[in-house]
């Protein structure tokens, strides 16, 4: 039976807890971006010490998110050569943006179906919202605006096994999504595709929005693939 005592003792830890967590969300969160935006690149041996020093946290929750990035396949662990940022070979990147063009198809094709006013809503204002960093030329603000838009669509899909699967392999593909807009002319061209992916979701065309969700998918890949060299 619990008394008073321990009442008092579980009010006085849970904060604790809320607060762990929150920052091993954080940590993750920070190299979710570090490795999206460069700042860790395909590869690189990451030093847990500097590492943490610069995300002012200690090593124990850095260990903890780098294993949740491992599970993810963003980082390879070794026992003997330390914490690398995976770098995924040309035969890796065709594979698995192939199946996200299928992922990306199908959440167009669902979402059609499914989506609400409020949903669409949201979605416009995040269209705008991408369009105005890119007329700042904001990359880094902008691929986030731009996942957001992707991801809505998927959440509109309405379908759990999509979204989970969904997730686990874009995280694969951030870096190299983002890196796919980095000259002009890809870059205005990635904007005006979304803007045709608005116009069939709001028409609610399920076999325009999946094809050109799908074709944009497959021309980010062979965009990456124009300048990719599998390491030594």
């Amino acid at each position: 039976m619990q008394t008073s005592d321990d009442t008092e003792l579980d009010t006085q830890t849970r904060p604790l807890r809320i607060q762990r967590a929150a920052l091993h969300d954080k940590i993750v969160e920070r190299l979710h971006d570090l490795i999206t935006e460069g700042g860790l690149g395909p590869g690189e041996r990451i030093n847990e010490r500097e590492l943490a020093d610069r995300l002012a946290v200690s090593r124990t929750p850095l260990r903890e998110a780098l294993r949740v990035l491992a599970a993810e396949k963003l980082v390879t662990i070794s026992p003997n050569y330390g914490t690398f940022v995976t770098r995924m070979t040309r035969q890796e990147i065709c594979d698995t943006f192939e199946l996200m063009s299928a992922l990306e198809r199908f959440s167009g094709e669902l979402a059609c179906l499914r989506v609400t006013e409020e949903e669409l809503a949201e979605i416009r204002a995040a269209h705008e919202t991408m369009l105005g960093h890119w007329q700042r030329q904001d990359l880094s603000a902008y691929y986030h605006a731009n996942q957001r838009i992707h991801d809505l669509i998927n959440r509109a899909a309405r379908n759990d096994a999509l979204r989970q699967t969904y997730l686990s392999l874009n995280r694969r593909l951030h870096p190299l999504r983002l890196s796919s807009n980095r000259t002009e002319a890809k870059w205005r061209k990635a904007v005006e595709e979304h803007r045709d992916m608005l116009s069939a979701l709001e028409a609610r065309d399920g076999a325009r929005l999946g094809a050109l969700m799908e074709r944009h998918l497959l021309e980010k890949r062979d965009a990456v693939l124009a300048d990719w060299k599998d390491a030594e």
